[in-house]
């Protein structure tokens, strides 16, 4: 299926690896020219060298720290200076930090909102004025523990209900200029995250593999297994492009079924 999005300009944050460079190896092999973002220089320069060479695309990396504000202007910026503007903006950086209430210190919650929530409008407020040039794609990554949260959850799902609250208001406003926005609400997926605590039960035990791990952690989805990067890609790609052009406004759950609520 032709998503209709060659030759258009899209920014994914959060884009160097797991879900992020998944959209972005998409959109690029559907033709959009891609701005992957993060904060290392080297990981992006990695990960744009390869996807370029595999979708015969232009894909460039800009390194930016979401939480600063006067940074995250500077990349779209760049972003624009090299392709004359921005028609998609994925917002997906960010990583989930999950307590209880009671290990809850202010400054997990700081460290989690301000990458998530503020990260997310830093970068919107910064696209928007090239978005509603032409009419644009906003995608906001969240979780299903943004609808329905549960204990030891905080401050993840605290930060992922902001964004999904912030995608209906968006759409809302947002319309008038014929910016779309969206979240895909993103269930138990394999990442460097989960990974790395691989690693560390691995150092613990050393008969733990990790196709263990896969299965513990797919305990309670319906499907019975954790998802793959691009399944989510894929996700975000269709939401972003024409053939979504009446999607606005929606939360849809990508968890193999396991989220208690639609």
């Amino acid at each position: 299926m032709d998503l209709g999005v060659a030759g258009k300009v899209a920014i994914i944050t959060g884009g160097s690896e797991g879900i992020g460079r998944a959209a972005a190896r998409r959109l690029s092999a559907e033709g959009a020219r891609v701005a992957i973002v993060a904060r290392t220089q080297a990981d992006l320069d990695r990960t744009a060298t390869e996807i370029s060479a595999e979708t015969g695309n232009e894909v460039i990396g800009v390194a930016a720290d979401m939480r600063d504000e006067a940074t995250v202007q500077a990349m779209v910026e760049t972003v624009v200076q090299k392709f004359g503007g921005v028609d998609i903006l994925v917002n997906n950086a960010g990583t989930a930090i999950a307590t209880r209430f009671e290990n809850m210190t202010n400054e997990l919650l700081d460290e989690d909102f301000t990458l998530k929530v503020k990260g997310a409008v830093y970068a919107t407020r910064a696209a928007y004025p090239y978005l509603k040039q032409g009419g644009g794609a906003i995608c906001n990554t969240t979780t299903p523990g943004g609808k329905a949260a549960r204990g030891g959850s905080q401050p993840t799902s605290m930060s992922r209900a902001a964004g999904i609250s912030l995608t209906k208001a968006w759409a809302h406003e947002f319309a008038a200029d014929g910016i779309r926005v969206n979240t895909i609400c993103v269930g138990m997926f394999k990442s460097r995250q989960h990974t790395r605590r691989f690693e560390a039960k691995k150092a613990e035990d050393s008969s733990y593999t990790l196709d263990d791990h896969w299965a513990m952690l797919s305990k309670g989805v319906p499907l019975g297994r954790v998802g793959e990067a691009e399944e989510a890609g894929d996700v975000i790609a269709f939401l972003c492009s024409e053939r979504a052009a009446f999607v606005t406004g929606t939360a849809i759950n990508v968890d193999g079924g396991a989220a208690p609520v639609v």
